[in-house]
């Protein structure tokens, strides 16, 4: 009786796993594994990536053109990744528009990665963003993760509403007390070049009337904290674009974007994937 309760058991759980995994397969928007390719193997709008000779995304071509980075086949989290080795004014990002959750009422999703780097040894001074997203710049409508300058290096989350949104009386930055300003910070992150570290983002209720709106920074599976406020996104998708690497020098793979912003138990769950988010296809 004891043997047919405990299989009776498994086979619940072992349903409930399948359903939980067909939740997030359904939510999955965009998935590069950088797996023999730098083009993603999931996408909802263009899967190519592209090159642009700077920030400004002006004179842009498809594929990997950068000096600075390149497909490593073989030395990633899961199989491949893209090493970024040196600084660059050169940008390398995939097109927003379809990849991207669609900024509406009730506009939430997941951005989902792994970094291998030791922040004090490998990267240039100034700050470094591994994942930029925005149509405009860094403080308008953007969504990233940076290294700060100062040594040693801290890392942040940054979720910026439309600038006159956020910053309504347009203060310079120096003048925005720390606790106003829309930023996640961890002191002391666990990045090593000997190992990777996965790096989640979720954000739910944005662009609502009422609600608060919550992103939350997680690293390995666990919360390092939330941005609460009203936020308010606008996108031109001409423009949008999902900028990898700004200024870094590490690598980095298995970029997923999801539809929704996952649960904290799906938060680990991803981190503990054993073949990354292929495991979910």
């Amino acid at each position: 009786m004891r043997i047919y309760f405990f299989c009776i058991l498994m086979l619940i759980n072992n349903i409930g796993h399948a359903q939980h995994q067909s939740s997030l397969v359904d939510a999955l928007l965009f998935h590069a594994s950088f797996d023999g390719s730098a083009d993603a193997d999931l996408a909802k709008g263009d899967a190519r990536i592209y090159t642009a000779q700077s920030l400004k995304r002006e004179d842009v071509q498809a594929g990997l053109h950068s000096s600075a980075v390149s497909l490593n086949r073989t030395q990633g989290r899961y199989g491949g990744s893209l090493s970024f080795t040196k600084k660059s004014d050169q940008i390398v990002f995939f097109k927003g528009d379809g990849n991207l959750p669609q900024t509406m009422q009730d506009f939430h999703g997941t951005y989902s990665f792994w970094l291998r780097l030791t922040p004090e040894e490998d990267l240039p001074p100034g700050y470094v963003d591994p994942l930029q997203i925005t149509d405009k710049k860094w403080n308008d409508a953007s969504f990233f993760v940076d290294f700060t300058k100062e040594v040693p290096r801290k890392f942040r989350l940054g979720v910026f509403s439309d600038y006159k949104f956020w910053n309504p009386q347009d203060l310079k930055w120096d003048d925005i007390p720390d606790r106003e300003r829309p930023l996640v910070t961890v002191d002391k992150p666990p990045f090593s070049r000997e190992k990777w570290t996965y790096v989640g983002i979720t954000f739910r209720e944005f662009n609502g009337e009422n609600q608060e709106s919550v992103a939350s920074l997680y690293l390995n599976g666990i919360s390092q904290g939330d941005v609460r406020r009203k936020q308010r996104f606008t996108w031109s998708k001409d423009r949008l674009a999902i900028m990898l690497g700004i200024n870094y020098v590490g690598q980095f793979d298995d970029f997923a974007i999801f539809d929704r912003a996952l649960t904290a138990a799906e938060m680990k769950q991803v981190f503990q994937l054993p073949k990354g988010i292929k495991s979910l296809r």
